[in-house]
């Protein structure tokens, strides 16, 4: 395999969430009736898509036809829109240290990571959006994510206490619910019928000012950044050049005919203040992430398992490919669908489910809007004749069931619920990756006299950058029997002792 196929192999699917510059506000902890949305229901463009088929009682209309082609006149989708976008606090505890830990290399190869530690209140800010009359709310995964208690203030000045429903991390999308009826809510558009050009607003709640309204266009779909596309599960934004700044995180991004198509994520900037680019999940992503949540508990992510890379010219010479864009597949997961479904090495995947795949970003967002046991039409292009396969998509184990909630093979073997560490953690512990111990019962790691809130680096001395590392490095009975245990080494944050435990 060349180093051009090594440096850009990936797994689809597992991959995992960073935000370039979070248009989130986080400040230190300072002291501190019935509105209805007034749409015109005989507006309801063909192609929209409804909320309710995710499950959420919204009765929101579109507000017309985009004018695609012309300038619109952009004041009914914001005074609209403007009345479902609340503004979001959340109280947090963060962990301040006066030494900066270390890289998990150097962690393990001579670093010193301890450092004194203290505990310090801040409130964050961001955005979110109404997507259904009885107070289901759309945000950011890092706008909550570490949340103690959150507060909601709607456009009227009301302002309720708001229960965390869910949130993933891999697309940093997360549901959180307040206690309300007859609210206001945005309608669902069709983000993948959204075209460059087209005029987009932002609106949200940048620097604690609130009902912010921005416009730009369309600049680009399916963006995967080069920041955020090595750590986030699902990478594939819309590009616009609507000015977002910190705290419209969560917030919305609607077309002209007030349709809700996205939810602004990220900025590109190196003051971490807006600088010409923006970035949203696709509604079409992001109301699937959040129906599983409400349904499942959990993402319901699905996985093709292939791994290769864009195409580029020098490997369109060195494997004489016949077309010059797709995904190039060069080799597959342990168990993969795609490989089942007779997918072969060599194969460039150029549409799924007939919607055309021009590199990774697109293969990602296709596939993740389906679930394991699902089974997709994959089109490739196999030395210049196209062949369509039916691939059933497996969970992150390699099987084909819905995962219920922190279910996992390792969870139930060593009694304890453990996941990825979020992106705020790692940052803060000066880490790239990572596992935590949320919780423990009765297992193997508690007997090991695992503690909970360890963080979990290596195990046999592989690094741990998913739950699926970890499985694999337990294996089978009969593995861990031969090689009598596994050892697991990482840390408390109270402490930043290096503590290692054999687990059998």
């Amino acid at each position: 395999m060349s180093k051009v196929l090594k440096k850009s192999m990936a797994i689809l699917g597992l991959v995992a969430v960073s935000v370039v510059a979070s248009a989130t506000t986080v400040h230190m902890m300072a002291r501190s009736g019935k509105a209805p949305v007034a749409y015109d229901s005989s507006f309801a463009p063909e192609g929209v898509t409804s909320a309710s088929e995710y499950g959420f009682q919204n009765t929101a209309y579109a507000l017309g036809s985009r004018q695609l082609g012309n300038a619109p006149d952009l004041t009914p989708a914001a005074e609209s829109s403007v009345k479902a976008v609340v503004h979001i606090k959340v109280k947090k505890t963060q962990q301040v240290q006066e030494q900066q830990m270390i890289d998990p290399f150097e962690f393990f190869f001579g670093g010193d990571p301890r450092g004194s530690r203290r505990s310090e209140p801040v409130m964050g800010y961001g955005s979110g959006v109404i997507i259904s009359n009885d107070g289901y709310i759309m945000t950011n995964n890092h706008v909550v994510a570490g949340s103690e208690e959150i507060t909601v203030t709607l456009n009227d000045n009301r302002t309720f206490k708001a229960k965390l429903i869910g949130r993933d991390p891999g697309s940093d999308i997360a549901l959180i619910k307040i206690e309300g009826k007859d609210l206001p809510t945005i309608p669902f558009g069709d983000s993948d019928k959204l075209r460059l050009g087209e005029w987009v607003l932002a609106v949200g709640n940048p620097f604690n000012l609130t009902s912010t309204v921005t416009a730009g266009i369309v600049s680009a779909k399916s963006r995967s950044t080069a920041a955020a596309g090595d750590q986030l599960e699902v990478s594939a934004f819309i590009q616009t050049d609507a000015a977002v700044n910190s705290g419209n995180s969560g917030g919305a991004l609607v077309n002209a005919a007030g349709e809700l198509v996205g939810i602004n994520t990220m900025i590109y900037s190196q003051t971490g203040n807006y600088a010409g680019y923006s970035f949203a999940v696709p509604i079409n992503i992001a109301a699937k992430v959040v129906s599983d949540i409400k349904s499942y508990g959990t993402v319901q992510r699905g996985v093709l398992g292939v791994a290769g890379s864009e195409i580029t010219e020098e490997l369109i010479k060195k494997e004489g490919l016949k077309v010059n864009s797709g995904f190039y597949v060069a080799d597959f997961a342990e168990i993969s669908g795609a490989l089942a479904a007779g997918i072969e090495k060599g194969d460039v995947i150029v549409a799924i489910e007939g919607h055309k795949i021009t590199g990774f970003g697109q293969l990602q967002e296709q596939v993740s809007r389906f679930r394991p046991g699902d089974t997709i039409k994959v089109t490739v292009n196999r030395k210049g004749a196209e062949k369509t396969f039916a691939v059933k998509l497996r969970n992150k184990e390699g099987g084909a069931s819905i995962l219920k909630q922190n279910s996992t093979s390792v969870d139930a073997r060593l009694g304890a619920k453990i996941r990825q560490l979020e992106t705020a953690q790692l940052r803060n512990y000066g880490l790239s990756y990572g596992l935590v111990v949320e919780s423990l019962s009765a297992g193997s790691l508690k007997r090991a006299g695992v503690r909970e809130g360890f963080v979990l680096l290596t195990a046999n001395d592989s690094p741990l950058r998913s739950i699926a590392d970890l499985n694999r490095a337990f294996g089978s009975s009969a593995q861990a029997r031969r090689t009598r245990g596994v050892v697991l080494r990482g840390f408390y944050p109270e402490s930043g002792d290096i503590v290692s435990y054999v687990v059998e």
